[in-house]
Formats: C-alpha cells, structure tokens, sequence
C-alpha cells in the first residue's frame, strides 16, 4: 500500500504544477502592458500585429510628436487602424512600468516548470528506487508538462506567423502606394507637357496669324500709296496739257 501511495502523491504535485502555471500564465496576461511611450523596439514588438515596421514607426511618432496622451493616439500612428488597435487595446498603456505580454512570460515560466519537477520528485526517487522500475504511472506523470510547453510554443508560433502576415500586408500596402504615387506623377507630367506642347502650338498659329495680317496691311498701304501717287500724276499731265490743246484749238479757227 505504501508504495501504491507514493506514485499518486507525485501526480497530485503534478497536478498542483501544472495549476500554478496555469495560474502564473493568467495573472501575467492580465497585468501584462507595454508603455507605448517608453517601450523599446523589441518591446513593442513583442505585441499581437506588431512588428519592425510598426514598432519603429510608434517610436518615430512619439519623437516627432511627443508622448501619446491616450491609448487611442496609437491609431495615428501610420499603418495602425481600428482592427490593430483592437488587438492591442487591452496589453498598452501610456504611463507605468512596461511589462511584457504573457507569450514570453509563458516561456520562461515553462522553462522553470520543467526545472522544478525533478526537485519535486528526487526525494521519493532516492527513497524508492526500486519501486520506480514496477510503477509505470511515474513516467507517465513525469511526461505531463509536455502538453503545455507544446500550447506555449504553439502560441508563440502563431503570434510570429501573424505578425509576420501583418508585416506583409504592410508592405505590401506601402508598395502599392508607392507604384500609384509613381503613376499618378507620370500622370500629371503626361498632362503638363501636353499643356505646354497645346499652349505653344497655339501661340505659334497666333504670331502666324499676326504676321498674316501685317504683311496684308503693309501691302494695302503700299497699294493705296501707289494708287495715289498714280492719281496724282494723272492731274498734273492734265492741268498742263489744258493750255497747248487750247491753242492749237485756236489756231484751226
């Protein structure tokens, strides 16, 4: 009976393991915030959706604008929406101490948990070697924290890939600003220069048309001043060609 005793002992401290990191993984999710005006790269990274782009881009936002005054300012910070915001709402905060989200805290709590179940068990181990050999719930007690460093490095994994996704849509959304910026550009120097090419054409037909008529106007001038001086010429050989025929009149008579 006494050995029978000692295998269920172990699960129960197992048991009490496994609640007190379920316990430590809660209560750092609940007090875990990062000051989003003192937080550094990496820790601003370490939140859901946030990655290198973002971070730096709330650092860059609060030394070009000073401190947030409320969570909500973070939304002005380029690349971060309503649906990012949302995300995060709950791990930020713009005064107090930086604290970690529960992704790392799960780590090393894990990490220490899987450190403190040999010390747990090594007294029953050194008292009953030979017992461990025919109780085959010890080793199956002793492999029970695996689930839960699996779930941490699971969440870990998924945090990274839809960070990483974020990032992703992030530059994407920055290079197809850039190609239409770059279009819309090639787009109005297409219409100034078009502009240019319609207002010179234009003032080409206009100084065209300008020499038109000042070439038809000096050659009316011209005209008109030859007709006068022809005029004139016609008076003069009549008034002195009046007196001879007037003689010669006289002489037939």
């Amino acid at each position: 009976m006494r050995h029978s005793a000692r295998p269920i002992e172990r699960r129960d401290d197992m048991k009490r393991l496994l609640l007190g990191l379920a316990l430590l993984f809660a209560a750092s999710m609940a007090l875990a915030a990062v000051n989003i005006n003192t937080a550094t790269k990496e820790e601003l990274e370490a939140l859901p959706g946030i990655g290198p782009v973002k971070a730096q881009a709330i650092i860059d936002y609060r030394n070009t604008n000073g401190a947030f005054k409320s969570t909500e300012d973070v939304m002005k910070v380029r690349g971060i929406k309503e649906g990012e915001f949302g995300k995060i709402r709950d791990q930020i905060a713009v005064s107090g101490r930086t604290t970690l989200p529960a992704g790392a805290g799960a780590a090393s709590a894990g990490s220490a948990g899987a450190m403190a179940a040999p010390a747990g068990t090594s007294k029953a181990g050194s008292a009953m070697a030979a017992p461990k050999a025919s109780s085959p719930s010890a080793p199956a007690a002793a492999a029970t924290p695996a689930p839960s460093t699996a779930a941490a490095a699971a969440t870990t994994a998924a945090a990274t890939t839809a960070t990483a996704k974020s990032d992703k849509m992030t530059k994407d959304e920055e290079k197809a600003a850039k190609a239409k910026a770059k279009a819309d550009k090639a787009e109005k120097a297409k219409e100034e220069k078009a502009a240019k090419a319609k207002e010179k054409e234009e003032k080409a037909a206009k100084a065209k048309a300008d020499k038109v008529a000042a070439a038809d106007a000096k050659k009316a001038a011209k005209d008109g001043k030859k007709a006068g001086a022809a005029a004139d010429s016609a008076t003069t050989t009549g008034a002195a060609t009046a007196p001879a025929k007037a003689d010669a009149d006289k002489a037939k008579k």
